[in-house]
């Protein structure tokens, strides 16, 4: 069973700005201590490869997962990672993709603005397909949530 879920959100930053926090590791240092316990750099620098060890704020059942990072395209910027170990993959999942792109606003003409999207992609065994309900959009949200916050006080 396949299944997506996707937010997207405006931003009031230019598409360049947005992207120099989601398109590095910038995000999770945002991120490290408010909506996640804490993000360690498992190996990489940042790039392609990149490996983080994700631990869970208490409360969860999910103790920590580690994330690769395998397309980052600052052209486009679009940056993918895909989870490696733990989390969905032990319930279940077979694959398990998080995506973030950052658009220009197609109705901003002064490029002050831009358009965040966040998705998550996913594939999980048919004898676990009851936990697919378990993939929501509230961690894309407190993502987005966060970051968008950071990048406003940083204007």
């Amino acid at each position: 069973m396949f299944g997506t879920l996707s937010e997207e959100t405006e931003v009031k930053v230019p598409a360049s700005k947005a992207w120099k926090l989601y398109g590095t590791l910038e995000l999770a240092k945002v991120a490290a201590g408010k909506i996640l316990e804490a993000i360690d750099v498992v190996e990489g620098d940042g790039g392609v490869g990149t490996i983080l060890k994700v631990t869970v704020k208490r409360g969860s059942d999910t103790k920590y997962y580690k994330e690769k990072f395998t397309k980052i395209d600052n052209e486009n910027m679009v940056k993918e990672g895909e989870v490696v170990e733990g989390a969905f993959l032990d319930m279940g999942f077979t694959f398990y993709r998080i995506k973030i792109e950052i658009k220009e606003n197609p109705n901003d003409d002064t490029g002050l603005s831009c358009l965040v999207k966040l998705s998550v992609e996913y594939e999980v065994k048919e004898e676990a397909a009851a936990n697919a309900s378990l993939v929501t959009n509230e961690p894309l949200l407190a993502i987005m949530s966060v970051a968008n916050e950071h990048l406003l006080k940083s204007s």
